[in-house]
């Protein structure tokens, strides 16, 4: 472990931290330090390969606010993935298991942070966080909501709604099925949130096996017929039902309306 850091490195470090910088671009430091390109790059890289800066892309680095004992600092996950996000100009939304778990769906904590977003796709360490990005299109994120951490990083989130909708038509992603139909008759039950809401996800954000699944759920859960209408109105007429849980095997009586193969109606969580 690198204990003792050079003049250069020291000065990088008592500039940012006295000008409260929290993201540093090649180029930034050349005039207020007086480096010229190639002292910048070098000191960069050498407080990036000594773990007291991160970072973020290339030429991009975090800088720590204060560095911690034993010189060696990491973001949190939200800090790594805003600035992630800011730098190549990106739009998110954090999603998946770490917004089952912040609406209280699922109680395990991920070891990653998944997030939509319209810039990446494919995981990606920053620092010691992992980022597991799901590139979608423009149209594809919205329904959100946003908090503020300790440190005033503003971060975005799938709405509640939006998360049970997901839990449905990201499936294979999220392992959403057959818990996420549970998590919705839990929330429509203790009426936090409503049948209104996951209608109007569903038909902004789901597809055509989404509206489906969704519309034999809300059926069976006794949402009022102008709701379901709403639902069927959008479905496209079709002659191959889906089933109900895709991974057992497609046999069932078929709901005509919605063009389901209902293959087990005892579909309670698997875990």
């Amino acid at each position: 472990m690198k204990t003792q850091i050079g003049r250069q490195e020291a000065q990088v470090l008592a500039y940012t931290q006295m000008r409260k910088l929290q993201v540093v671009k090649i180029g930034d430091l050349r005039e207020p330090l007086s480096l010229n390109a190639r002292q910048e790059r070098k000191v960069l890289s050498r407080l990036s390969q000594a773990g007291m800066i991160t970072r973020v892309w290339r030429g991009v680095y975090l800088m720590p606010p204060n560095l911690p004992l034993g010189g060696k600092w990491s973001p949190g996950e939200f800090l790594a993935l805003d600035a992630l996000m800011a730098t190549v100009g990106g739009r998110y939304q954090v999603c998946g298991p770490n917004a089952f778990n912040r609406y209280g769906l699922d109680e395990q904590v991920p070891n990653r942070l998944y997030a939509y977003n319209n810039r990446l796709s494919g995981e990606r360490r920053v620092g010691s966080v992992t980022l597991m990005l799901i590139q979608v299109a423009d149209e594809r994120l919205g329904a959100t909501e946003t908090f503020q951490t300790p440190d005033g990083v503003t971060v975005v989130y799938a709405s509640r709604a939006r998360t049970l909708v997901d839990a449905v038509y990201d499936w294979s992603r999220f392992n959403g099925i057959p818990r996420g139909y549970e998590w919705i008759r839990q929330e429509l039950k203790a009426q936090r949130v409503r049948a209104v809401e996951l209608v109007r996800c569903t038909l902004d954000y789901g597809d055509t096996g989404t509206i489906r699944r969704m519309g034999v759920l809300l059926e069976r859960e006794g949402v009022a017929e102008t709701q379901l209408r709403k639902l069927a109105q959008a479905l496209p007429p079709t002659s191959s039902p889906i089933p109900w849980l895709p991974r057992v095997p497609k046999r069932g009586t078929i709901n005509q309306r919605w063009g389901v193969v209902e293959n087990n109606q005892e579909d309670k969580p698997t875990c």
